[in-house]
């Protein structure tokens, strides 16, 4: 089950970054729900390598094939299988890993757990890897909207020290966010992310940063208490993103510098039922769904692969100079949204089926 995440709605991802093909098997998916590959290819289309300076050069078209579980344009119920072949491999640029391991990956670990690593690129550990949870994560969005009218949005808010966190996470939508390269939807801010990461990438360095996500409309009462908490598994799903490296929700790590007078959601009454003044919470309150947004944080680290010489040891632990070849992104985040948007669907899909 290590490759596999939910419950009653489930993906199970397989492939390594240079293999023959990348893919994922949705199980759990309602019968009778509109389906096409078209829908899938939409999201696949904004994490795809290829797409402007700021990201890898590797091509890839990723072009879904739908396997299986899909029949006249429905679903049946059945296991939904998806498939992307691996069209643009180099596997050569990847031999000195066995013997050195590169900075900051996972090839070490990996030697370390399973006495053997995949002959090229990051393997199971590579972003690649994420194809098959952004496929599966298009078909949980659909299922969410169609359902319960949920809409999922991420952005990215800062890179490096330029933040833009000040937007409102009530109007922003995809088509916003996918106005520019960086996929920040504050024009003025966008341009100044994109020189900080050309300024890195002149370098042969790279930049990190934060993707804001919001999921709207989603019911109150999602969830469990103690540990099928709706907040512990968003913080799971987005910490299991390759390059992820912080989770907070609501308030968050900012909240710690208030008071609780500050920080506490008063109740008012919205319509027929109860919502929250202010949404410092961020959409949950005891591990279950408030009715009110859902408004969390992901941090994610520089791109470990930089084509600069770096100190470091081969496996003997004799001193070399490590220098990393092959197509790599400068910065994670553009790409990164739409898988942030796919864990989200995943984890809200199970959820929400869990709940009936």
């Amino acid at each position: 089950m290590f490759n596999t995440f939910g419950t009653r709605f489930r993906l199970t991802t397989f492939g390594e970054s240079h293999g023959p093909c990348i893919g994922a098997v949705v199980d759990g998916c309602p019968s009778r729900m509109a389906l096409s590959e078209d829908i899938i290819q939409k999201q696949l289309d904004r994490r795809r390598p290829g797409q402007s300076s700021l990201t890898t050069q590797r091509s890839e078209a990723d072009r879904i094939v739908i396997l299986s579980g899909v029949e006249n344009g429905l679903t049946l119920g059945s296991p939904i299988g998806l498939m992307v072949e691996n069209a643009d491999k180099k596997p050569s640029d990847y031999g000195k890993i066995i013997e050195v391991p590169r900075p900051s990956h996972a090839d070490f670990t990996y030697k370390v757990k399973y006495g053997i690593l995949a002959s090229s690129g990051g393997g199971r550990a590579s972003a690649r890897e994420t194809v098959g949870r952004v496929a599966g994560g298009a078909i949980a969005d659909k299922l969410l909207f169609d359902r319960f009218g949920v809409q999922i949005v991420a952005w990215v808010s800062s890179v490096a020290t330029v933040d833009a966190y000040d937007l409102s996470c009530e109007m922003i939508s995809r088509k916003e966010v996918d106005n520019n390269e960086i996929r920040c939807p504050d024009d003025k801010v966008a341009e100044k992310m994109i020189a900080a990461i050309e300024r890195a990438a002149k370098r042969n360095d790279s930049v990190g940063g934060v993707i804001t996500c919001v999921c709207r409309n989603v019911p109150a009462g999602w969830g469990e208490p103690v540990f099928g908490k709706t907040t512990a598994l968003l913080a799971a799903a987005m910490l299991s993103i390759p390059a992820s490296r912080g989770f907070e929700i609501g308030s968050g790590f900012a909240g710690t510098r208030t008071f609780g007078s500050q920080n506490n959601d008063m109740y008012v009454k919205k319509g027929k039922t109860l919502g929250t003044k202010t949404n410092r919470s961020g959409g949950i309150q005891g591990g279950i769904t408030n009715g009110e947004p859902i408004v969390f944080r992901v941090a994610f680290k520089p791109t470990a692969s930089i084509a600069m010489a770096q100190k470091s040891s081969n496996y003997r632990g004799k001193s070399v100079i490590s220098m990393i070849k092959g197509r790599h992104d400068p910065c994670v985040l553009p790409r990164a949204v739409p898988i942030v948007e796919a864990m989200a669907a995943l984890v809200l899909a199970d959820v929400g089926l869990m709940a009936g």
